[in-house]
């Protein structure tokens, strides 16, 4: 059958991503859109827009598919991409799924269920126990897993008999609230274990095929941060082992009829050696690219292939490694404040440029850039979705190599107004434990979280130093304005002048972004405070501040959101006098009520805010002008 419309059951930089795809096929594209998504970028980018009620309406995206005579609907990642019933529907309709069978969604989309077709296959898995296991006999630690489900949900790591009970309710309670299914698995937990994946794809022939591993060890509360190919720390031994897993991940996909891309996971025992299989993924997956990168492949355009049933069998000769990627994911999240969710209005975004490698003795000395996202300046950024905002991935012929091209695209990596996690990807790309994945003391699935975040692990960036930086470029801008928009010399207080490497000032005016050796600044003057990006990491100076002598001599009055969150209460009105801590406004962020207080004795000149108004991060709620002295 040959595939002429997709439709993308998804949203975002997945939505994006495959629709760059199709346009390269010549097919036509259509987009589902949810009511807060009518002006998303992926509902500008397709051929046809259809609303839905949202992305979990399968009915909806069903008929939104017939009504734009699409005869394929590609579901991403997340949403509905691993539910049988929904592709059932789909297939039901005479609508072309691009994915594997319901029924294999159904076997492989269970832990339980998976687990017993591994041992079938000869797969290696974690050793497990009856859940009616007498707690005294386990060997501890144990990991208790919903049977359902992923992405860390219904987890909980159990050292001793006395926290079992507790452990499995509430792995049982949270297993129905997130897939409506309360069956746990009991497994030995492996204590030092990183998560090595083979990617996979099968086609109507009956061949299967391997994209070679990733290594997706850099993970937080089970949630992957950082993933690259091929999987680091390749001895002869080591070697060895990642063709056996290799081997196991595409006797397993054989077994159970695959058909399409999937991804086999596995958990590596740092001190044996030995793998286990962890589950199955039957969908493309978020760190796709660093296997297309590797492999020098599309894999968007196989599944695509392979749902059409066009071409010649998959041949396993046909795909071969060169060089190293490694993804970051960029996250609306304070990495150096708990990792707490942030919202609000992307006031700029800067991605870096893409690079397409120029080979070994090429202008980009053979490093590919890519990013892969859907967020750009003036978009609003909500809780509402997954929290990710893109992707930045780069290729390179070695792993170091990589690492380094990674470090300076995160450093080219700006966004203004919400807060990130780049500064802190930037941080941990560049640290020795990364460097070390898979040697004795390096990072494995555990370390995030064990880590000491902002301290001696991954040390909190040094704001007296971005101050410094921020300082130097404002300097240059005020120096620039006064020659012309755009005739930026890069002047430095104690170094050699820097050269420029975005023209912010062709689409923000009040804005400049500069470069020194590795470091990167770029700056926006706002009402009442600067923001800066200084490698990877946001900054925003309020005043009083060296920026300005009248604030400096003024002192500040300004009071700004300290995270996102919903206005609660005004105590006061303009033009009342308020002495030292007083509460101005109060306001709801993250289930806690915050009160905002005067700074001094003074008058209240502005209100900003009303009782129910959402504000994002740094808004400003109130001013208070100091009293008189």
């Amino acid at each position: 059958m040959k595939i002429r419309s997709v439709l993308v059951a998804n949203r975002g930089e997945i939505a994006l991503r495959v629709f760059r795809t199709c346009r390269d096929l010549g097919l036509r594209t259509v987009a589902v859109v949810a009511p807060a998504d009518v002006s998303a970028p992926h509902a500008r980018a397709a051929d046809v827009v259809v609303p839905v009620p949202g992305y979990l309406d399968g009915d909806a995206i069903v008929a939104a598919a017939r009504a734009a005579g699409a005869d394929a609907i590609h579901p991403g990642y997340g949403f509905l991409s691993e539910n049988a019933g929904f592709a059932r529907a789909v297939e039901d309709a005479g609508i072309t799924w691009i994915g594997p069978s319901p029924a294999v969604i159904d076997l492989m989309g269970r832990k339980d269920r998976a687990r017993t077709a591994a041992v079938e296959a000869g797969v290696p898995v974690v050793p497990s126990y009856p859940l009616d296991a007498d707690p005294a006999t386990l060997d501890y630690p144990v990991l208790v897993k919903a049977a359902a489900g992923g992405g860390g949900k219904g987890m909980r790591v159990v050292r001793s008999a006395a926290e079992l009970p507790d452990a499995l309710g509430a792995a049982r309670r949270e297993a129905v609230a997130a897939f409506g299914d309360d069956t746990l698995l009991v497994e030995k937990y492996v204590e030092r274990g990183r998560h090595v994946e083979v990617q996979v794809l099968g086609d109507h022939h009956g061949a299967v095929v391997h994209l070679g591993d990733r290594d997706c060890s850099a993970q937080r509360r089970h949630q992957k941060v950082l993933e690259e190919a091929p999987a680091p720390a390749r001895s002869a031994d080591e070697a060895a082992r990642a063709a056996q897993r290799c081997d196991d991940a595409v006797r397993l996909a054989a077994a159970v009829g695959y058909v399409g891309a999937g991804t086999v996971e596995f958990l590596l025992d740092v001190d044996s050696g030995q793998h286990y299989f962890l589950e199955m993924n039957t969908r493309l997956q978020v760190e796709h690219p660093v296997s297309e990168l590797v492999m020098g492949t599309d894999l968007v355009r196989l599944q695509l292939q392979v749902a059409g049933r066009a071409g010649e069998p998959l041949r396993q000769e046909d795909l071969v490694p060169r060089g190293h990627a490694i993804e970051a994911r960029v996250y609306a999240e304070d990495a150096w404040g708990g990792f707490l969710p942030q919202a609000g209005t992307a006031s700029y975004v800067a991605w870096p440029a893409p690079r397409d490698g120029g080979g070994s003795g090429g202008p980009a000395g053979g490093v590919v850039v890519r990013t892969d996202h859907a967020l750009e300046s003036g978009q609003v950024v909500s809780t509402s979705y997954d929290p990710m905002l893109g992707k930045v991935i780069v290729h390179a012929p070695t792993r170091e190599a990589a690492r380094a091209a990674l470090v300076r695209a995160l450093d080219e990596t700006v966004v203004l107004g919400v807060t990130t996690n780049t500064g802190f990807l930037r941080a941990l790309v560049a640290s020795d434990a990364f460097r070390d994945v898979g040697l004795p003391g390096g990072l494995d699935t555990s370390w995030l979280d064990r880590a000491d975040i902002g301290g001696a692990d991954l040390p909190a960036p040094d704001e007296a130093a971005a101050r410094a930086v921020v300082l130097d470029r404002l300097a240059a801008e005020d120096r620039a304005r006064t020659r012309g928009p755009f005739a930026l010399d890069g002047w430095r207080s104690a170094a050699e002048p820097a050269p420029y490497v975005v023209p912010w000032l062709e689409a923000a005016p009040d804005a400049v972004s500069a470069v020194g050796g590795t470091r990167v600044a770029a700056l926006r003057r706002t009402a009442h405070a600067v923001e800066a990006v200084v490698d990877g990491q946001q900054w925003r100076f309020a005043e009083p501040d060296p920026f300005t002598a009248s604030a400096a001599a003024a002192g500040d009055g300004a009071l700004v959101a300290p995270m996102p969150g919903t206005v609660t209460g005004v105590a006061v009105q303009v033009g009342d006098t308020v002495t030292e801590g007083t509460v101005v406004v109060t306001m709801e962020a993250m289930k806690m009520e915050l009160a905002l207080r005067a700074p001094f004795d003074g008058t209240v000149t502005s209100l900003a805010v009303a009782v129910g108004d959402p504000v994002a991060l740094g808004a400003l709620l109130a001013e208070v002008e100091a009293s008189a002295s």
